[in-house]
């Protein structure tokens, strides 16, 4: 069945235009309550949210919808993805939403849904949800429409959930930790849960004003991270992005560490430790043919799978494994959290520093990657990829690579973007041929 609303990531989209209007919200918020209305218990769902201006409209329009047809609402205000479904489980709630366009500008935003267990719906929800959208909603009888309240304790409860997945017998005493939090949802947990450990905080992107989320700061732009680490001679930076699922760290010569080298670092400790399940580590296609050959020397296996934390999340799920996620930096361990939380994988990360004792440029440098590339080409409609040029030019890179690289070309589920990933021994070929896919995109596309 095709999807008219949910992409890769729940709904996303521009503020007021189509499908993130407050209207479609409120149906939103009444389909999906209506879905998860099983029982004849009085039914709650936790909404959170990031720092977007929208979010005030957007939070107002789903209470709207929920309320209408029965459900209890809990708003926790600015929190992380990861702390939402956190509060989902441990509320009992029926259902968890995140008001966030992740790594998106402002003006977009979008909504996450999570089950009572924490987890991102399955397709089948989402599809079901999807077939309620477009009907006439059954509304509660008025004796028994929700309430809606806030809870003004939620982000302590968060941080004393994140600092319980750090090591008792560890302290951050000496640490110099710069942490960049993108003006978005984790502006005020981050920075608070790193000083309660012990470590000599600088904070960055802790301002928000509603529309500087995301903006030249984050784990989408660390060029500020970066110098702000040099500067102050910090031991580690952290980026966040904006709704904080995802980690992007510097190390102490300024050099950038991806989610490839944090899940290397991690399975690896936790495969010594004999924490590690299902003998190796789930990551995406895009994920570097680096990391791949470091676990199988390492004696274990890399599963990959489609681009997305959630079909990361469903094959840990599915074959046992703990540790997973994105080279873009969402990592899941799903020991302690049902998504990525970006503060949780840099404790693990700052655990592994202050145990080890060497310095952050020599402990994430854990493999070799290959040379990798990726651009991403814009498009306003149609589908460029099933052009017959594009086929021809893919077609001839994938020979050109064969036995000693990758590709990887994909449209993106949040963004109108085609993706051209190449990776390589030849770092001039793959350039090259990276370049000729995406020429032959742009023709396609004009």
């Amino acid at each position: 069945m095709t999807r008219r609303y949910f992409g890769t990531d729940g709904i996303r989209g521009r503020t007021n235009s189509p499908p993130m209007t407050a209207e479609i919200a409120m149906k939103v918020g009444q389909a999906a309550g209506a879905h998860f209305l099983r029982g004849s218990h009085r039914h709650r769902v936790v909404i959170g949210k990031d720092t977007r201006l929208s979010g005030y409209m957007m939070e107002s329009a789903l209470v709207a919808g929920f309320t209408s047809v029965g459900m209890d609402v809990v708003m926790v205000g600015p929190m992380p993805t990861p702390a939402v479904a956190m509060l989902t489980r441990s509320m009992r709630a029926d259902l968890g939403v995140m008001i966030s366009a992740s790594h998106n500008p402002f003006a977009d935003n979008g909504i996450k849904l999570f089950g009572p267990d924490g987890y991102k719906l399955s397709d089948q929800d989402e599809l079901a949800i999807e077939a309620l959208l477009d009907g006439t909603p059954t509304l509660a009888p008025a004796e028994q429409i929700g309430r809606a309240r806030r809870v003004e304790d939620a982000r302590g409860r968060y941080i004393h959930a994140a600092k319980s997945t750090f090591p008792e017998h560890l302290r951050l005493d000496g640490l110099r930790v710069v942490v960049d939090c993108a003006n978005g949802a984790a502006y005020q947990v981050a920075p608070a849960a790193l000083w309660e450990l012990g470590a000599d905080v600088i904070a960055l992107g802790v301002t928000p004003d509603g529309t500087n989320i995301n903006e030249r700061t984050g784990s989408t732009d660390p060029a500020a991270l970066r110098a702000k680490v040099l500067e102050t001679r910090a031991d580690i930076g952290i980026a966040l992005d904006g709704d904080a699922d995802r980690l992007i760290v510097v190390d102490e010569r300024g050099t950038i560490v991806d989610g490839d080298q944090l899940m290397a670092l991690i399975g690896a400790s936790w495969h010594q430790r004999g924490l590690l399940q299902g003998g190796g580590v789930v990551a995406t296609v895009m994920s570097n043919l680096g990391l791949e050959r470091f676990m199988t020397a390492q004696g274990l296996t890399l599963h990959r799978t489609a681009v997305g934390d959630r079909y990361v999340v469903e094959a840990m799920r599915a074959k046992g494994f703990n540790v997973g996620g994105e080279q873009s930096g969402h990592i899941i361990m799903t020991d302690y959290a049902t998504t990525g939380d970006g503060l949780v994988a840099a404790l693990q990360v700052l655990a592994a520093l202050v145990s080890d004792g060497r310095p952050a440029s020599t402990l994430l440098r854990q493999f070799e990657p290959l040379p990798q590339l990726l651009k991403n080409v814009r498009f306003a409609g149609g589908q460029p990829l099933e052009d017959a040029a594009v086929q021809k030019a893919i077609a001839g890179a994938e020979e050109r690579l064969a036995g000693t690289g990758r590709l990887v070309i994909r449209k993106s589920g949040t963004e109108p973007l085609i993706r051209v990933m190449a990776e390589g021994e030849d770092e001039a070929l793959v350039g090259a041929l990276v370049e000729e896919i995406c020429q032959s995109v742009r023709r396609a596309a004009a």
